[in-house]
């Protein structure tokens, strides 16, 4: 005869195929209950069990029918020596998981479906099974816990979704255990169960989320307030056992992330859905603990998330509107959150933060003997830090009417951000353009390096319009500029670093405009509107970084004459030394050595570094070629292929002081310098004062001159020229994802306005 478990492991074969059951439904739910195999179990005695009646006995295992399993119970005391209670237990939980799933799958068929909903009414009428459910939090059986609360989650949603009140054991049990924090872990499976159930509020598709969520939060909006408060005010260091307070630390913090979600999104108003904008300092402060870095960094991600209103978008995403309307109250909170944020950084935060500790690998902490992981920053923390900065001030610039006051301001947390990264960006940040510290923190994370510009374009244009209105900006200037150069936020400059990153590739562009996972298309419209109206200012930076890296190669082309052994030559070459570049000679023999891929120890001069490092110029596949190719080529598609030396987005650093050589000496002559004769000749010749010439022949005073021609400003241009008509052809065959008309135009009005900057007057 068939045992108790050999019935319920049918019923999960079945139901698991998503099958119709044929008996009745209080047949199945006797052995779902788990009150039956927990309790009932030992008190079948072995008599029950040797006068059971043998039914059926010889019939084929799979020919019968549930129906006959009335008489198994008597029995199970003979099953208890093949199959645990414990196991028992857990198959009951599995089917009633399985079963719900397939109730809320739309892929199951309809009479199961109504047979499966039946069995799980009757199950909650005829006992109260939530209860039973939370005594197992404190099993000591770990996989039996967490079966127990998956399970207890998906009965409480379905309930939610069946329009079923909760039942009062539940809700009296998790308010007892989030009224305050303790060490229990009925805390954390409280937490999760709450976590769980929102995320699949949040998954469904139907148009009651709302009201679902609303009734499924008000036995609780008023708890979480206290529990956030009592959470947070501990000490850590006071704790023998941290693990139980970080694991409620972070459970709640992904809580926190859903309910400031449903704020956003589905537009309710909770006391729970502001209590980190009430109270910000409080999760700040934990920044500040003895914690695991692991820690901060999900704290520090989670606050850039509320800054930038990106809570729960992976559980949203599909379902966003397009468009958000206006929320006062969350512009209110937002700024309160960002004024906190200011306020640690002002208070010293980023002085006492260790971001070069241990850093977490895929997979585990640890590093297996023999492999040594190389030293280095959280950059992980470094991007999000500074994320953080950038668009706290703009939210509070947002608010700000005093052009003087955001000055100061900028300045201020702009040099406690640059003083943080310096020693942590290699090479090191040069001071004559600090506006590339944005490209270089960001160069692993395009949607946080985008956000960031955006951030800092929104300042600048918010300044802008603060100076223009107090009529300073015209007055200075000089000033005005210098500002934005010295605190890193020029757009033109960041805008430059991005295009020089990915190599000026208008793909790259291209595919940032389609996708949706970046702001690009916002941050781009915007600063083409700016690029308009700023269109000097822009070709200005633009001749300054033709020149700053012509002075950086002459520089290093003077390094390698003067070990050649000219004594004459390397006295006439020291002048070029101080003016040629803002670092010492020993920084770019290591630049040498590094470029010609080989260490350059006492055996090896710098004759031969540099003889290296012209051969690898020489060799760049098609790199002389394509000065001429996208200069000459009036075919967007030709002058993408061969305006394109990098494959990557993001450009080494050995591969953009190959461009730049080739950008600052291809530019000195004519065209037909650029044959193959002239290939098999030396980029630079030998004597100083010849360098120097070179230095003057490509001041870009001249916007006729052909080093503006072949500069950045051409090859900025040309991008969007190529960039334009990609999405015009993708335009014709309507396989763009949105209208892009008023983009166009505005590619086409720089494209102008270059055009006739570059006709002599």
């Amino acid at each position: 005869m068939k045992t108790f478990f050999e019935a319920l492991e049918q019923l999960y074969k079945k139901v698991l195929l998503g099958a119709t059951l044929e008996n009745d439904s209080h047949d199945y739910v006797f052995y779902l209950n788990p009150a039956f195999s927990d309790q009932d179990c030992s008190t079948i005695t072995s008599s029950e069990c040797s006068d059971a009646p043998d039914v059926q006995d010889k019939q084929d295992p799979s020919s019968v029918s549930l129906s006959t399993f009335s008489v198994a119970p008597v029995c199970l005391q003979r099953h208890s020596l093949m199959s645990s209670t414990r196991e028992i237990m857990l198959l009951q939980l599995t089917v009633i998981k399985v079963m719900i799933t397939r109730i809320l799958s739309v892929e199951t068929e309809f009479h199961a479906k109504e047979k499966y909903r039946d069995i799980i009414k009757i199950l909650l009428k005829s006992s109260d099974i939530e209860s039973q459910l939370t005594c197992m939090f404190q099993n000591s059986e770990k996989l039996l816990s967490h079966m127990a609360a998956k399970c207890l989650a998906l009965i409480l949603y379905f309930q939610l979704k069946e329009k079923i009140t909760l039942s009062n054991s539940w809700i009296s049990f998790c308010q007892k255990n989030i009224s305050e924090y303790s060490e229990s872990n009925k805390v954390v499976y409280c937490l999760w169960i709450l976590t769980f159930v929102i995320k699949e509020i949040f998954k469904d598709t139907s148009s009651q989320k709302t009201e679902i969520l609303k009734q499924f939060l008000t036995p609780f909006d008023t708890l979480f307030e206290v529990f956030y408060n009592s959470l947070f005010s501990q000490h850590f260091e006071n704790h023998q056992d941290a693990s139980k307070l970080i694991n409620s630390l972070i459970c709640f913090l992904e809580l926190l992330e859903l309910l400031i979600a449903s704020r956003i999104y589905l537009k309710l108003h909770f006391t729970c859905q502001r209590i980190l904008f009430l109270k910000p300092s409080c999760v700040l402060d934990v920044i500040t603990w003895p914690i695991q870095a692991f820690v901060k960094r999900k704290l520090i991600i989670f606050i850039k998330k509320c800054l930038l209103c990106k809570v729960g978008e992976d559980l949203c995403r599909g379902s966003v509107p397009a468009f958000m309307p206006p929320d006062n109250p969350l512009d209110v909170d937002l700024l309160a959150l960002a004024s906190a944020v200011l306020q640690a950084v002002n208070l010293g935060l980023l002085r006492t933060l260790s971001v070069c500790g241990k850093r977490s690998c895929f997979g585990g902490g640890e590093v297996l003997a023999g492999y040594e992981r190389a030293p280095g920053p959280d950059h992980v923390i470094l991007r999000a830090l500074s994320l953080l900065i950038i668009r706290s001030l703009e939210i509070k610039f947002q608010n700000c009417a005093s052009a003087n006051e955001m000055k100061v301001d900028y300045q201020r947390f702009m040099s406690e951000l640059l003083t943080f990264l310096k020693p942590h960006l290699q090479p090191c940040l040069q001071s004559h353009n600090l506006c590339e510290w944005l490209s270089r923190v960001f160069i692993e994370q395009d949607d946080d390096m985008l956000e960031a510009a955006k951030a800092s374009l929104g300042i600048y244009l918010k300044l802008t319009r603060e100076c223009e209105a107090t009529e300073s900006l015209t007055q200075e200037k000089e000033m005005w500029n210098h500002h934005t150069h010295e605190n890193g936020y020029n757009p033109h400059c960041i805008f430059l670093f991005l295009l020089k990153n990915i190599g000026f590739d208008s793909t790259v562009l291209l595919d940032f405009l389609i996708s949706s996972e970046t702001c690009f298309l916002e941050y781009f419209v915007r600063y083409l509107k700016l690029l308009q109206k700023d269109w000097d200012n822009f070709f200005t930076i633009c001749n300054y970084f033709d020149v700053t890296a012509s002075k950086d190669n002459i520089h290093i082309c003077c390094i390698s004459s003067l070990i050649q052994g000219r004594k004459s030559s390397a006295t006439e070459a020291s002048p070029l030394v101080v003016v040629g570049s803002h670092t010492d000679a020993h920084s770019w023999v290591s630049w040498a050595s590094a470029a010609s891929s080989e260490p350059l120890n006492h055996g090896i001069t710098l004759e031969k570094a540099h003889t290296k490092l012209q051969a690898n110029c020489l060799s760049t596949p098609g790199a002389s070629q394509s000065l001429v190719d996208y200069d000459s080529s009036d075919d967007s598609e030709e002058g993408s292929t061969s305006l394109c030396l990098v494959n990557s987005r993001l450009t080494s650093s050995h591969q953009e002081a190959m461009k730049k050589t080739q950008d600052t000496f291809g530019a000195s002559g004519d065209k037909k310098e650029l044959g193959p004769e002239s290939q098999s000749r030396p980029l630079v010749t030998e004597e100083s004062n010849t360098l120097f010439s070179v230095y003057c022949d490509i001041a870009p005073n001249n916007p006729n001159n052909t080093a503006s021609e072949v500069g950045i400003s051409h090859r900025t241009v040309k991008c969007f020229e190529e960039l334009q008509g990609a999405i015009y052809r993708l335009q014709k065959k309507n396989l763009f994802p949105y209208n892009p008309t008023a983009l166009l135009k505005l590619l086409k009005h720089i494209e102008t306005i270059y055009n006739k900057s570059m006709t002599p007057s």
